[in-house]
């Protein structure tokens, strides 16, 4: 099936009452799009990602994206190819992830003009941060006015609706009120956080809204589009509102608009879920990419344990790449270590000694929710780097663990990614943690 017509039988299974009239406004948005060239071909050998925020490295009297632009011009010209700049927009919470504006770059770091500087050298993966945005953005703010172009825009429900079935990332709660101009007090969905307000796909308007942020990010230079938190996306009442098949039918038509106008752009899903339902994204008509998530915690445990059998299990169940789908394997993210990509691999003799040894080494532990009202250890905060180190060993021995740990994800099928960190060799911040609360 051509693009085009995949564009109309998604469409159909999302908006059936709405078909033609999408379809012709998807069209009329690519007549009017500029696509920049290229940089080569993704999916080559000699692909390799950097993952950083936009400020990262300072230096006095540059913005910031400058400085990583020299950066990367003074050491990595020849090893890194890629960039992901993690949300570079101007924000309220959640280090960038509760966008105020997603057609802003935050002027902290910069411009567009520096954004589209570093796209000329390197090809750029920007995040889309669709599931939720800012409760202090315009949107919010005009949707709480009753603004008859917003009203649709956020995801409300009833306070007594029954929403036990939900799996929840976080321990904050899922409703958040919210009061709007007329007094009316509504409840928002808030997955994340009670800044984080989460954007309704049931409504067209919504979802031509986001189609307009992602056909923006293209011009501006952008090659890999990572879609945040997308198996939030779509919520249904008395389900578990996780990875809904609409949710994967409005990826594949996000891949099907972009297969008709920037066919070279890459998608890549950011799931920190069981292995399973993390590669169930992996399509050639849906992501090209998946986050490899079940990678940095099973490492860690194979240095920690000194028994590789789990871990070479695991890699010899990977499926194939194919010429247009891989993985993409990291160690260290800004997230830190997710743990339940390891459900059902690890057992829970195993996931404690693992936190045990990473809270001996100065991390901390973040916790989600359980439908009984208990909760789970969800993510392990800490550098990788920290993560490897054990008090028996020198500095030698643990710049030997920690590289061993890279070689390992470098050697994998797939696009390798080195967290900044990992690349400069950071070591953990509590007291700066403790500073600002984080």
């Amino acid at each position: 099936m051509n693009p085009s017509d995949r564009i109309r039988q998604l469409l159909g299974d999302l908006y059936p009452e709405q078909v033609e009239s999408l379809f012709v406004q998807i069209g009329e948005r690519l007549r009017k799009l500029h696509v920049p060239p290229a940089q080569g071909d993704y999916f080559s050998e000699k692909t390799i990602t950097l993952i950083t925020y936009g400020d990262t490295l300072r230096r006095d009297g540059e913005q910031p994206l400058q400085t990583l632009r020299h950066f990367l011009d003074d050491n990595a010209y020849d090893l890194i190819d890629t960039v992901h700049i993690l949300p570079f927009y101007p924000y309220s919470s959640d280090d960038g992830f509760s966008v105020i504006d997603y057609y802003a770059v935050n002027p902290v770091l910069g411009d567009w003009d520096d954004v589209r500087a570093l796209s000329r050298d390197y090809r750029l993966m920007f995040d889309a941060v669709i599931n939720h945005m800012s409760a202090q953005s315009d949107w919010f703010q005009r949707f709480l006015a009753d603004d008859p172009d917003y009203t649709q825009l956020f995801m409300t429900e009833a306070l007594e609706t029954d929403l036990s079935a939900v799996v929840r990332p976080r321990t904050s709660p899922l409703l958040t009120p919210f009061t709007k101009a007329d007094g009316e007090t509504v409840h928002v969905w808030t997955t994340f956080s009670a800044d984080q307000v989460d954007l309704d796909f049931r409504a067209p308007a919504t979802f031509l809204r986001i189609l307009d942020v992602l056909l923006y990010y293209v011009e501006q230079g952008a090659q890999v589009i990572r879609l945040d938190a997308i198996a939030f996306m779509w919520k249904v009442a008395g389900t578990n509102s996780l990875h809904l098949p609409q949710t994967h039918a409005v990826i594949q038509l996000f891949r099907a608009v972009l297969d008709v106008s920037a066919p070279h752009v890459i998608l890549i899903t950011e799931t920190n879920v069981p292995h399973a339902e993390n590669i169930s994204y992996l399509r050639a008509d849906e992501a090209q990419l998946v986050y490899n998530f079940t990678l940095p915690p099973l490492l860690l445990h194979t240095l920690i344990t000194g028994h590789a059998v789990k871990l070479a299990d695991w890699i010899n169940s990977l499926p194939a790449p194919t010429p247009r789908t891989t993985f993409f394997n990291f160690t260290a993210s800004h997230d830190g270590i997710g743990l339940r990509p390891v459900e059902g691999i690890l057992a829970p003799d195993e996931l404690a000694q693992m936190i045990a040894h990473v809270e001996a080494n100065g991390g901390r532990v973040s916790y989600r929710a359980l439908p009984d009202g208990g909760q789970k250890p969800y993510e392990l905060n800490i550098t990788y780097v920290d993560a490897t180190g054990a008090p028996e060993i020198t500095p030698g021995q643990h710049i030997k663990r920690f590289l061993l740990t890279q070689a390992v994800m470098l050697s994998l099928s797939g696009v390798p990614a080195i967290y900044l960190h990992s690349l400069v060799g950071t070591r953990n911040d509590v007291a700066g943690s403790r500073a600002t609360r984080l």
